[in-house]
Parts: C-alpha cells; structure tokens; sequence
C-alpha cells in the first residue's frame, strides 16, 4: 500500500448521497446527488423518500467521483462508509453498497461514525488535525461539542443538545417566516439586510444555574418558541413581521451560543485548536463571529469550505483515509448500519 492511502467513501445519512475519493489529505472527486427538492414539498425529509433516492443514485454517483478522480476501483486501498448515525433505511443503502463493492473488488471496508467524518474533513484544506482539539458539530440532527484527543479513537462528547439542534431550529423558524427548506441558507440571506440586535431573542442555557448544569450543552427550543411567538403576536396585532430582522436576531442568538461555548470548551480543556463542521458550519453569521471570538482568546479556528460543511463522501473518505494511515483494523462485511451509533464510536 502506498504511504498515502487512496480511498473511497458513501454518504447516505439523510439526503445527500456522496461519493468522495481522498488520497491521503488530497480530495480528487467529491461527487454528489442530494434529493432536497423531493423533500421540499413536505418541509422535511422524508426517510422513505430518502432511501429511495439514494438506491436510484448510488451507481451513476460512483461512476461519476472514479472519473472524476481518475482511477478504478480497483486501484482503492479501501472503501469507508457512514454506519451511523443517521436515518436507519438510508444508512442501509449506503452500508449494502459498500459491502458489494467491497467484496467485489476486494477491499477492506471501514463502517464510520458520520460525525467523526465532518470532523475529519477539515483535514483536506488544512492539513492534519492538532491533538486535542475541540471540535463544534452543527447540523440538522445534531448539535455537539467533542473533545478530540485522537481522531482514529478518542473522541469524548463534552455537551449536547437537549432539545432541538440548531439545524432543526433554522427550519423550523424558516417555515414561521414563509422562507423555503431547509431553512439555514434562506435565513442566512435575509438576515443581511436585518439587525441582528433588532429582537432579543433568549439564549437558552446560559443563565448561572443553567451553566451549572449544562455549562457545554444547548438547548434551541425554546429559542424557536419566543421567535413563533413574537411573529404571532406582529400577525394578531396587524403588523407587518419584518423578516429580515427576525432572521437576524435569531441568527445572532444561535451563533452567539454555539460559538460562546466552544470557546469557554477550548479554555477549559487548555486546547488551542477549534474545528466546525456540518451543515450550519456554511452560516456566514457563525463563521464570522467564531473567527472573531477565537482571535480574541488566541485559538485556531478551523472550518471546512461551504461545500464541504454538508453532508458529503469527501468527509467520510478523509475519515477513511486517517484510519487506515493510523493503522485501524477494518470493519467485519457483516457491519451493521446503526442509526443511532454513539459519538465515542469512531469506527465499528
């Protein structure tokens, strides 16, 4: 095997079917077919819907990432896979897809946490992660501070949602506003012409006695709850709501506690480095604030490209890629698709 694993990893969480091709920490093809539009109708994803997708996806998307990369599969020392967590039909497509073109071609398959993946993918434009780091997970479904002490198999949870993810709450308030799903684009872009100080919306567990409970978990939900109540009471008054004021507002008090405690996580723990990933990664908003804040207390802020803060095969392949250079034992074939595998299980 050469001193760069080359390898190929599926996504098939939610609604994104990704294939990514990674040699070592160099992305050759990120291919991708998303079935967003199928479930825009519903103001949701749809998990049948999804996996069907996926089943009608997987082979020209496999096609398209080896020639993009320009290689065969059979030139790849390995195939990784998201095993979870995710939504349980999806995951099987993607995990029997694996296990086919690993049997077929040979290879060792690596069954992964998708978590760990977005974690992982940084390590394509920024080169290896500093141990330890912390890394702040965003996304649909998620909402997580980790302690990263080795990526291959030390990953501890530090704090959680306990409610709504911050994903769920950009939907969530998108559909108050009238804006389309998923919700975090079109709120990021109404939110440019609003003030973001126009509302003060709460900021949930971050009183005193919440700190001393749940100093590093979030808790969106009675967030999304103040902003439906705020614009009911503009619509029973006669009001126009003014969106974009909402958006901003509502924008600022998510990303003022995402990115307050990763940093207060980084302070605690002595860690110098702060790594994003997942889909609310791509807000402007919390990028931004997250590269103030982190200058200010001297951390390394570290966060994906747009593109790469999606659900995507390029991260699941970079994870891939780490664990084999780390030298970790391959899955068994018989691997399970767990939809809700934990966060301290990197690989199964």
């Amino acid at each position: 095997m050469r001193d760069e694993p080359l390898v190929l990893g599926i996504e098939t969480s939610c609604d994104e079917t990704g294939i990514g091709i990674v040699r070592g920490h160099t992305l050759l093809a990120d291919a991708l077919a998303s079935s967003v539009d199928a479930h825009a109708r519903y103001g949701g994803v749809v998990p049948e819907v999804a996996s069907r997708a996926h089943l009608e996806a997987m082979v020209p998307t496999m096609h398209r990432a080896l020639a993009d990369a320009g290689v065969t599969l059979s030139d790849v020392d390995a195939i990784a896979v998201t095993a979870g967590p995710g939504l349980a039909g999806a995951l099987l497509v993607g995990v029997a897809a694996a296990k086919g073109y690993a049997l077929a071609a040979e290879k060792p398959v690596y069954g992964v946490n998708h978590l760990a993946a977005h974690v992982a993918v940084d390590t394509l434009e920024h080169g290896p992660l500093p141990e330890p780091a912390v890394a702040l997970l965003v996304s649909g479904g998620h909402t997580s501070l980790l302690l990263v002490d080795d990526l291959a198999k030390d990953v501890r949870p530090l704090g959680g949602t306990i409610d709504d993810a911050a994903g769920e709450a950009f939907d969530k308030v998108a559909r108050l506003l009238g804006l389309p799903f998923p919700g975090g684009p079109p709120i990021d872009r109404a939110a440019r012409d609003g003030d973001p100080a126009a509302i003060a919306f709460p900021r949930g567990l971050t009183a005193p006695r919440d700190l001393a409970e749940h100093r590093f978990d979030f808790s969106f939900s009675g967030l999304k709850t103040a902003v439906a109540r705020w614009v009911e009471a503009r619509e029973r008054s006669g009001e126009p709501v003014p969106v974009a004021d909402v958006a901003a507002s509502f924008q600022e008090a998510v990303c003022d506690v995402l990115t307050r405690k990763a940093v207060d996580a980084c302070r605690e723990h002595g860690v110098s480095t702060l790594a994003i990933g997942g889909g609310v990664a791509a807000n402007s908003r919390l990028r931004a604030l997250a590269a103030e804040r982190c200058a200010r207390h001297g951390i390394e802020l570290r966060v994906p490209r747009p593109r790469l803060c999606t659900d995507n095969g390029a991260m699941v392949a970079a994870l891939g890629a780490h664990l084999v250079a780390a030298g970790v034992e391959p899955s068994r074939l018989d691997l399970p698709a767990d939809s809700a595998l934990p966060l301290t299980t990197v690989t199964v």
